[in-house]
């Protein structure tokens, strides 16, 4: 090959690698192809939405406080029952261990008393209470019983007490029973009364009659508590 024809070939090549260079520059004006964002530029410019919906962080504030209200809302219900249960301290107040009377004393002025000797238990006194009455009374505590000349009164057996007070309908009866004396003849300072003096815990006191030969106490002389039933005046 001539050095002509060299030269030739090498302007011609220079010329088409000129014209390339040339076409390229023009795409964009500024001699640059604009690619467009690298791919760590989008990763960075995405919303924190999109790490939310990954799990990586908490919940937007929205879901948060519903919870937040939910929760109050069960603390508020808990605090609401409690306060309703505190319902039961007034239940409290009227139990039924009271002892306070609905009506009128039952005494002397509006009931009749009778003393009744009973051969069983040994040595036994029934009182009988009977309201004579037109309305109902209440006959509590126990007969504060006299005998004789007796300068003191029997004690009443606590064993006895009643469950509630005893009420008596008009024409109805309530009960007490005495101890009047040992049945193993253990007991002292013994004589035979012939009268009987029965105080209420209210009002006026009444004076049954005892039989003819009088009844023999000592130092057992015990009374119980006025009872609703015959039955439960003789237990003791």
């Amino acid at each position: 090959m001539s050095a002509r024809t060299a030269r030739t070939r090498l302007l011609a090549a220079t010329t088409v690698a000129l014209a390339a260079f040339a076409l390229t520059a023009c795409d964009n004006g500024k001699g640059v192809r604009d690619e467009g964002p690298s791919a760590a530029s989008n990763s960075s410019a995405r919303p924190t939405g999109s790490t939310a919906h990954g799990g990586t962080k908490a919940k937007p504030a929205g879901e948060t406080g519903g919870s937040t209200a939910a929760s109050k809302g069960t603390t508020t219900t808990g605090t609401t029952t409690a306060g309703t249960s505190g319902g039961s301290g007034s239940a409290g107040k009227n139990g039924t261990g009271t002892t306070a009377t609905r009506n009128p004393a039952c005494n002397g002025a509006n009931s009749k008393t009778t003393a009744t000797e009973v051969s069983r238990p040994l040595n036994h006194l029934l009182l009988t209470v009977t309201n004579t009455g037109a309305k109902n009374c209440d006959l509590t505590g126990y007969p504060i019983a006299r005998f004789g000349e007796a300068q003191s009164v029997p004690p009443v057996a606590e064993s006895t007490h009643p469950q509630a007070v005893v009420t008596l309908a008009p024409g109805e009866s309530g009960y007490a029973g005495v101890l009047l004396s040992a049945a193993d003849g253990s007991g002292g300072n013994g004589y035979t009364a012939k009268t009987l003096v029965v105080g209420f815990a209210k009002g006026s006191s009444a004076t049954p009659a005892l039989p003819t030969k009088g009844v023999y106490v000592d130092d057992k002389l015990t009374v119980t508590y006025w009872q609703q039933r015959l039955d439960d005046a003789l237990a003791y």
